[in-house]
């Protein structure tokens, strides 16, 4: 590998680790189609280096965002046993079907979850106060505006099904599941942003992990690529959480749902 592609690779992987750490995505919703399109990677590969990166997103994201108590531990133990049981089901799929049917497939996804999160927030619901009489109390404290946010949680059988249909698509499509549980726990279970991306964040890793020795025996994983990758990422993920602390709880739904608007439709035109 010559030093410019991996210095591309670890560029690639810096930003994907920004972007998903600070809306608890994981990353590979960016890493996928940077992999696909900028270094014409197979889908497969691309899904395979993407698992590894989220794991490494989760480590580096998580521990800081349990510290800083932004994390709904209890909440997210019990989403990921549903997440987990998905993911299992997704890895094993996805070597059943083609890479351009994967390409097609996470293309019309984000674009439905970029249009509800544009929905939700500008009828306000998605800005709603937090809720207070239900499940998984929890608070923090948001240094943008500095005061402390209490919270609980609703809805959770549904957030339930929603994980596991979302550890199927990480499983599938190697993305770490948040692109779900991130709207799945702020619009329908009316936890704060933040909480939500902390929460996702804390969650994704394992979602990846219990996939990753999927694609590891079908030998989708290359160490040239997944290495500079993955050491993009790492960095990137620090600088991810570091930011979303700063920035306005009002602003992440805005920008989770344009990324995603603009990452479906290039994957979308690739497949054309």
């Amino acid at each position: 590998m010559s030093t410019v592609s991996f210095l591309l690779l670890v560029l690639g992987g810096g930003i994907a680790g920004t972007m998903g750490a600070m809306l608890g995505l994981g990353g590979g919703v960016f890493l996928i189609p940077f992999l696909a399109l900028v270094f014409g990677l197979p889908m497969h590969q691309a899904i395979a280096t993407s698992i590894l990166a989220v794991i490494a997103t989760s480590s580096a994201g998580a521990a800081m965002n349990v510290e800083r108590q932004t994390v709904n531990l209890r909440l997210g133990m019990v989403l990921e046993i549903a997440t987990v049981i998905g993911a299992i089901f997704g890895g094993v799929t996805a070597n059943i079907l083609s890479g351009e049917l994967l390409s097609r497939i996470f293309a019309v996804l984000l674009l439905f979850v970029s249009f509800i999160m544009i929905w939700r927030t500008r009828s306000d619901i998605a800005a709603a106060t937090p809720v207070i009489n239900g499940s998984f109390p929890s608070s923090y404290r948001d240094e943008s505006s500095d005061t402390v946010v209490t919270y609980s949680v609703t809805r959770v059988p549904v957030v339930l099904l929603i994980s596991f249909i979302a550890g199927n698509i990480s499983g599938l499509l190697g993305v770490g599941g948040g692109i779900f549980k991130v709207p799945a726990m702020h619009m329908v279970a009316g936890m704060p942003m933040k909480a939500a991306t902390a929460t996702s964040n804390f969650m994704i890793g394992v979602t990846a992990a219990a996939s990753a020795f999927i694609y590891f025996a079908h030998g989708h994983l290359n160490p040239m690529i997944v290495s500079p990758a993955v050491l993009g990422v790492l960095g990137g993920s620090f600088l991810g959480v570091s930011v979303n602390r700063r920035i306005k709880g009002s602003f992440l739904p805005w920008i989770f749902a344009v990324v995603l608007v603009l990452v479906s439709i290039w994957m979308f035109w690739r497949t054309l």
